[in-house]
């Protein structure tokens, strides 16, 4: 068996927090080697028990099996790389575990074949088994998997062996999806709890919620879904660890952000077409755009000096992305910090509003003209705004009381006076909140520190942003349910849409029916009832799914590949969840391994019209050998 080609190592670290570099957790593929010549058949499988979940895995070369690391996720099987540079993203230090890293709990994706040792345990997607409680607070659910032989890993099997297998596989397959498919029926899903005594949406507002009916978005399928390599931008050299947040495309341009610079490249050939130079290093940018293509970024006010080596980010400006101009820059001095300019972390935008917020204050300004429309009031109870998610509500975390014992509330703001519309207050045991959308208003929290995998979320919560009430909370277990928010952030949310009065959410990895690679699930959730849909999208044999964003009423979602593979675009229908496939990516090494560089959790993916752009959001100098490629950006196009 010949080894599979290893791909380059990303050389950015997980997100994390603004401050000293962390780094990030090592990772790798492996797998067990094929038995040697002569090695004689395993003997027949046993009953499936209880394992450890799965990690994608190549064949090395023969020798006597051994047990490889875990990988990270949706990463090609590679040997165990290099230790990467590291790095922080953006906030304060948070090391985190690598997206989809295993927590050492049971594997997940196989309902459990009740035995005599083991009666009732709770089938796939957590459904309670007979005379067992429903998965959530505060049990877990014990998922189980098909074991492979005894006295090796997954080699090759006997005939007699695979026949038995499969039979084994075939029976809990079928009682699996009878119980996936039950989660829509009226006994509800356990793991929601809601407010009043219908769990029904309060009355008094519209929050954009409509009926869970969805209509087809605008992206339509090419003459042929086969893409090819658009352009490649090179990336900038640097000595550090180097923020590099902020994508965008409009109709005319993409644009990146690089060292010292913002800059416009034209769509099809990537040439670039103009560049805005910037004072410092960026620190934030708003994720969102005006109708007429305006954003907001963030700045350091200077570059590194031996006297400043690390500039304050106290630099606001706004982008005209058309046009290639700086509209307006500035710094602001808050009163509760005397003549100092505020330092902002985050920044975003709703309408014609631009919001920034740092742990020293907040503002928001007119984007056409730079004028400052208001400003968080000062309160002697130590509130402030944590940050602001834009979009087409503005919503800030607002967070009280001392730093080991702090309380949040979600207040849905008008974007022109800053006067709160509604306000949530969240349960305790919470120090940070991510806002997944702002309409529909969908929060995502790690309550108690109980998710445990580094995603910052256990628990989605649904309100309704004209009254200020819960309509549902969502137990989202994390060995079950990817997704990711920033450990600080308030807009970092990611793997996540939000549409047609739902919540769209990939499943964590888990081992498939192929040899080698792991395979998830795309479900969603009702945000008025809180129940699973009675439909869930499958990313197909080693493919991973991951949700981008919405189109209309479908969602945009990357297929994450397998080693030998080129990645794909899939548009999912937002009621059945069916899928379509817009885009198929080379399969050639040398693509696929520029590809599998760049991590949706660790970077932006943009699908617009037939053309997808991937970008790293942060950039460091190479550790690895000479001729190794690294980019800023990579487009893919099926015109």
């Amino acid at each position: 068996m010949t080894q599979p080609p290893q791909p380059q190592q990303p050389d950015e670290p997980p997100k994390g927090g603004f401050g000293a570099p962390q780094d990030p957790p090592p990772g790798g593929f492996g797998a067990p080697p094929p038995p040697s010549p002569g090695t004689p058949p395993p003997p027949p499988p046993q009953a499936p028990q209880p394992s450890p979940p799965h990690t994608p895995q190549q064949p090395p070369p023969p020798q006597a099996p051994q047990p490889s690391p875990p990988g990270a996720y949706g990463t090609p099987p590679a040997g165990p790389p290099p230790q990467g540079p590291a790095g922080p993203a953006y906030g304060y230090p948070q090391p985190q575990p690598g997206y989809g890293y295993p927590q050492g709990q049971p594997g997940y994706g196989y309902p459990q074949t009740p035995t005599s040792a083991q009666p009732g345990q709770p089938g796939y997607f957590g459904q309670p088994g007979p005379g067992q409680p429903g998965y959530g607070y505060p049990t877990q659910p014990q998922y189980a998997q098909p074991q492979p032989p005894q006295g090796g890993g997954r080699g090759r099997l006997s005939a007699q062996t695979k026949i038995i297998l499969g039979a084994v596989l075939a029976v809990v397959l079928i009682v699996g999806a009878g119980i996936v498919y039950s989660a829509s029926g009226d006994g509800g899903d356990p793991d929601v709890s809601t407010a009043g005594p219908t769990g029904g949406a309060d009355k008094g507002g519209d929050d954009g919620r409509g009926d869970g009916g969805a209509s087809g978005g605008t992206e339509k399928v090419p003459a042929s879904t086969k893409s090819k390599v658009a352009f490649t931008i090179p990336k900038p050299e640097v000595s550090d660890v180097t923020s590099v947040y902020g994508s965008w495309v409009t109709d005319k341009v993409y644009v990146k952000t690089g060292v010292y610079e913002v800059a416009g490249y034209d769509l099809a050939k990537g040439t670039k077409l103009w560049s805005v130079p910037t004072a410092g290093q960026l620190c934030a940018a708003s994720r969102h755009m005006t109708k007429d293509y305006k954003t907001a970024i963030v700045f350091e006010e200077g570059k590194p000096t031996a006297a400043d080596k690390y500039p304050s980010c106290n630099k606001l400006g706004a982008l005209d992305l058309n046009t290639g101009k700086m509209i307006w820059s500035k710094s602001v001095v808050a009163a509760s910090n005397g003549d100092k300019p505020v330092r902002f972390s985050e920044v975003t935008i709703s309408g014609t509003t631009v919001a920034a917020a740092g742990t020293e204050g907040g503002a928001a300004f007119d984007i056409a003209t730079g004028a400052q429309l208001w400003a968080p009031k000062v309160s002697t109870d130590d509130c402030y705004d944590t940050g602001y998610a834009g979009g087409e509500a503005l919503v800030t975390v607002r967070k009280c009381g001392s730093y080991d014992d702090p309380t949040l509330s979600i207040q849905t703001l008008d974007p022109r006076t800053g006067a709160p519309l509604s306000s949530y207050d969240m349960p305790p045991g919470i120090d940070y909140a991510g806002v997944v959308s702002t309409k529909p208003l969908v929060v995502a929290a790690d309550v108690g520190d109980t998710a445990g995998d580094g995603s910052s979320i256990s628990d989605y919560f649904s309100l309704d942003s004209g009254t200020g009430k819960l309509i549902v909370r969502i137990s989202a277990d994390a060995e079950r349910f990817a997704g990711e928010c920033g450990s600080t952030e308030v807009e970092r949310c990611v793997g996540m849409a939000v549409g047609n009065n739902r919540l769209y959410v990939p499943t964590e990895s888990h081992e498939g029916t192929a040899e080698f690679g792991d395979t998830n699930e795309v479900v969603a959730f009702d945000l008025t009832t809180g129940k699973m849909i009675g439909a869930r999208a499958d990313a197909g044999e080693r493919y991973t799914m991951i949700p981008l964003r919405m189109d209309g009423g479908d969602v945009i979602a990357y297929k994450v590949p397998p080693y030998d593979k080129g990645g794909q675009v899939v548009s999912l229908d937002g009621t059945t969840l069916e899928e379509t496939v817009l885009m198929e990516n080379p399969s050639t090494e040398k693509t696929r391994d520029a590809e599998t560089y760049f991590g949706y959790d660790r970077g932006e993916f943009l699908y617009e019209k037939g053309r997808l752009f991937l970008s790293p959001n942060i950039i460091s100098e190479s550790s690895g050998g000479a001729g190794e490629e690294r980019l800023l950006a990579m487009a893919f196009t099926t015109g």
